[in-house]
């Protein structure tokens, strides 16, 4: 039975999915989008309903060759269908992940998951340009699907960029959306015409130029981006080359570099502390100084961990403590649990004492 705002009150419906104590979803349904892309969708083993934000990501962590794995992949489903998530994923060249998936991943079977996670959030705005690039369409696709679910009045200029006409990702899904939706509009820009060289639109990569001729109201719009580095790197310049305000600026990448924490000029004065850093399986010891980040340092130094964002966001990194103090400054990738069972993410962390992970 529904109440009137429409939430069930029938004690036997499913309860809600809970970042802090669920951690494995099963495959419901596997779906190819392109040649080397599929969608993944999966529920809670339990059917729990999953509450989640148009943007926000999942991290997963299948077991591969016995090692921790754990990657980030953004929802690419409408929050308004809570009873499972669907995350699209490209195949990459030598992407261990990526191709466990799509080589393994069959409905059915479950997977260690954590989420959801991530601030990439459509802010309340009249009107909208989202910016995609790649697979980089996935979090801003849910932001679409959401928008029809509602149903409300939208002013949205969706841009697309793909490496060919055959890459263009969830390209049919989005022209029914468009007839649906009055208020969207759809540019799809492939770099090279392999493929469709019949192509009737434009094609080659996003320019000051190109936006100023297809979005002439850029500057009153709210820009959602993301895609590979490069590609954001362009649109951030374009936009801003276009009057666009910073804070009506917002992107989404995990392809972030890891980022060396460098002393400060007072800081050079004087010699940084250094502890003794020790990786059990890997049976390495490094020396960090109390400035660096320990994933900074083990990435230098040739220490496998797997790592996005690096910065305290996605928990990709997530390791055992086994002895020793960080100082851990995370921005929600790791749950107050895990910490107190005595997990940090290096990404985040600066060494207080000397340290034992087990990695």
């Amino acid at each position: 039975m529904a109440t009137d705002t429409g939430v069930t009150s029938d004690p036997r419906a499913p309860g809600l999915w809970d970042p802090e104590t669920d951690n494995r979803l099963v495959c419901i349904d596997v779906h190819d989008e392109t040649h080397d892309v599929k969608s993944f969708t999966l529920a809670s083993p339990q059917g729990k309903r999953i509450s989640f934000e148009a943007g926000q990501y999942f991290l997963f962590e299948p077991a591969i060759d016995e090692e921790e794995n754990g990657r980030c992949y953004s929802i690419s489903s409408s929050p308004l269908r809570s009873n499972a998530i669907t995350v699209t994923v490209k195949r990459v060249p030598g992407g261990k992940v990526s191709n466990w998936l799509h080589d393994n991943l069959k409905p059915g079977m479950e997977l260690p998951a954590s989420g959801p996670m991530g601030k990439f959030n459509r802010p309340k705005a009249g009107k909208y340009l989202m910016l995609s690039g790649g697979s980089g369409i996935t979090p801003v696709m849910a932001m679409a699907r959401e928008l029809a679910d509602r149903a409300e009045p939208v002013d949205v200029i969706f841009l697309h960029a793909g490496r060919s006409p055959l890459d263009l990702l969830f390209r049919e899904e989005l022209s029914v959306l468009a007839r649906r939706m009055k208020g969207l509009r759809l540019i799809f820009l492939p770099e090279v015409l392999t493929g469709d060289p019949a192509w009737p639109g434009l094609n080659g990569r996003i320019s000051t130029a190109l936006l100023a001729l297809v979005v002439p109201d850029i500057a009153d719009r709210t820009i959602l981006c993301c895609g590979p580095a490069p590609f954001m790197a362009a649109a951030r310049a374009i936009s801003a080359d276009l009057g666009v305000s910073p804070e009506r600026y917002l992107e989404e990448s995990f392809d972030a570099a890891v980022i060396v924490d460098l002393p400060t000029p007072a800081e050079t004065l004087a010699v940084a502390a250094t502890f003794k850093v020790e990786f059990v399986k890997q049976q390495k010891v490094l020396e960090v100084s109390a400035e660096q980040t320990v994933l900074s340092c083990a990435k230098k130094m040739g220490v496998r961990i797997p790592s996005s964002c690096a910065n305290g966001i996605c928990g990709t990194c997530k390791s055992k403590l086994v002895s020793g103090a960080v100082d851990m400054k995370h921005d929600g990738g790791i749950r107050q649990r895990e910490i107190e069972a005595g997990f940090f993410l290096p990404c985040c962390s600066k060494p207080l004492s000397d340290l034992v992970i087990d990695r």
